[in-house]
């Protein structure tokens, strides 16, 4: 899939975190990747995420799933909407949607939500902390555009949605099928269904806070210091006034509290693992017996590409001209020659043709198999 007539270099100057962008259908041909039926039945599913709102007027009710798939047929005709997580995990059709937005890093992107509405459904005005690109799948979805929003912005009283208190449309647009609109962080929207059977695929992207960066880091620091690693202070000069904390003890302290947080490689081979942990890491897609080299080869031999799995996150740290470290679910690998070009071509591509592998590359594949994140298996 690819965007024609898109200017990603335009895009990413003037709109990318600026300023909300229609992109009317930019599909060669545009066909939607996944039937309603199919969008409840994974709602229905223990592992899956999901929520279904439901409005009444001006109150909104929100149920957690997994749903029961009798739920569906009590709805009657109030407007209702479906949001499912994730989905790209699960079908492949909508992790093909991610591909056209990989001019972003990988380390960004979230997930592909996706919602089915009835007329009139929606999850009311509200602002996100994150990008999004909001693809309309199937039927129609007139989106309104507010100003900017922060923590301040004051919402209405609700336990399980973020809803403004105070929203002013000031652009609308009506989406239809193939149509996108990029919101970037914090622009009040809301989005209405336009008559029955609205689908739209959110392609959201991450972007860590830095409180949750600081917690985050410091932990991990914290768990590998030693206890009796203390403040000391050896020659300790007489002062004039006991009470005072003089200059020589706080630059004392703040070097120790300090100094390994500082570590910018155990920092960067931190934020490569921590960026790639899954999003539902319960999920355990391993084969039943671990993957040996041999059987890699033999894959290979057949013309078998190795592919990615859509739930797993691929990022890589460069240590050298010629060397990088490979993050895949949460774990490290250490990459060097043929290993490290072929990790760079499986974190740009969801699938790798490998022609004449060597041993490192047979092993790196033959690890990543067994651990779930890719699969030499045929396509269906």
């Amino acid at each position: 899939m690819t965007l024609a007539d898109f200017d990603i270099g335009l895009f990413l100057r003037e709109y990318w975190q600026r300023k909300p962008l229609l992109i009317r259908n930019p599909w060669a041909e545009w066909v939607n990747p996944l039937e309603p039926d199919d969008l409840a039945g994974l709602a229905c599913e223990e592992e899956v995420e999901s929520r279904l709102i439901t409005q009444a007027g001006t109150d909104w009710a929100v149920e957690h799933g997994p749903l029961d798939e009798a739920r569906f047929g009590e709805l009657g005709d109030a407007p209702w909407t479906l949001l499912v997580q994730a989905v790209d995990h699960y079908v492949a059709e909508v992790a093909a949607l991610m591909a056209p937005f990989r001019f972003i890093p990988n380390w960004r992107m979230d997930d592909v939500m996706v919602s089915y509405a009835t007329d009139g459904g929606g999850v009311g005005p509200h602002f996100d902390q994150y990008d999004v690109f909001l693809i309309q799948g199937a039927g129609k979805r007139r989106w309104q555009i507010g100003g900017l929003c922060d923590e301040a912005t004051p919402l209405r009283p609700h336990d399980d949605l973020r809803l403004l208190a105070d929203f002013g449309p000031t652009q609308e647009w009506v989406l239809e099928p193939g149509d996108i609109l990029y919101l970037p962080p914090g622009i009040a929207h809301d989005g209405v269904a336009v008559g029955p059977d609205c689908m739209t695929y959110s392609i959201g992207f991450r972007a860590p806070s830095q409180r949750d960066l600081i917690e985050d880091w410091s932990a991990h620091v914290a768990e590998g210091l030693a206890e009796d690693d203390r403040y000391a202070d050896p020659g300790l000069p007489l002062q004039t006034n006991p009470g005072e904390i003089t200059a020589e003890a706080l630059a004392r302290l703040h070097d120790l509290a300090t100094q390994a947080l500082a570590d910018r490689a155990g920092f960067a081979r931190w934020f490569g693992q921590a960026s790639s942990t899954p999003k539902y890491p319960q999920a355990d897609w391993r084969p039943e017996a671990p993957v040996l080299a041999e059987d890699v080869q033999d894959a290979l031999n057949d013309g078998l590409p190795v592919r990615r799995n859509p739930a797993s996150r691929f990022v890589f740290v460069r240590d050298g001209a010629d060397a990088l470290t490979l993050f895949v679910d949460g774990e490290a690998f250490a990459c060097t020659g043929e290993a490290a070009r072929f990790a760079e071509q499986l974190c740009a591509g969801d699938d790798v043709p490998v022609k004449t592998p060597d041993a490192a590359v047979l092993a790196l594949i033959a690890a990543l198999a067994s651990q779930g994140s890719v699969t030499l298996d045929p396509e269906d």
